[in-house]
């Protein structure tokens, strides 16, 4: 008799056992246990309640404008630990005026496509010898004109 009571517990409990017992209901013979079935069944039901419309909202980035895209630029450029900030301005070459190499080129335009979030291919970023350049580039690839 204990163990039968074991596996009444066990399956009032448990969510098949739950499911078992909506389908037998004539294994509920006690008034405690066909409370307890009750109870497993409306917190079941609670359970199971779910939106039927499940809606995720997208917020626009804000628009972009010249200025900002310039600042950005300086910005990504000023933190870069080889860029004499000094020296920095939209017109200053990266190679001759910044004292840049190759790979530090590379760096930069990784940084700019981290700020920016896209990426700039390789034959554009070959272009792309001073800021003005990148601003433009970005104003391009934004769709932001004067």
């Amino acid at each position: 008799m204990a163990s039968l009571g074991k596996v009444l517990r066990s399956t009032l409990f448990t969510s098949s056992g739950a499911r078992m017992l909506r389908r037998y209901p004539l294994a509920c013979t006690g008034n405690r246990l066909l409370s307890e079935t009750k109870f497993i069944n409306n917190l079941n039901l609670q359970k199971c309640i779910v939106p039927t419309t499940l809606v995720r909202h997208y917020s626009v980035k804000p628009p972009l404008t010249i200025d900002q895209i310039k600042k950005r630029v300086l910005l990504v450029l000023q933190l870069y630990d080889k860029v004499n900030p000094d020296k920095l301005t939209l017109e200053s070459h990266f190679i001759n005026d910044l004292g840049l190499d190759s790979l530090d080129h590379v760096e930069v335009i990784m940084a700019i496509e981290d700020e920016f979030g896209f990426e700039i291919p390789d034959e554009d970023a070959e272009k792309l010898h001073k800021p003005k350049d990148i601003v433009q580039y970005v104003c391009d690839r934004e769709d932001i004109y004067d």
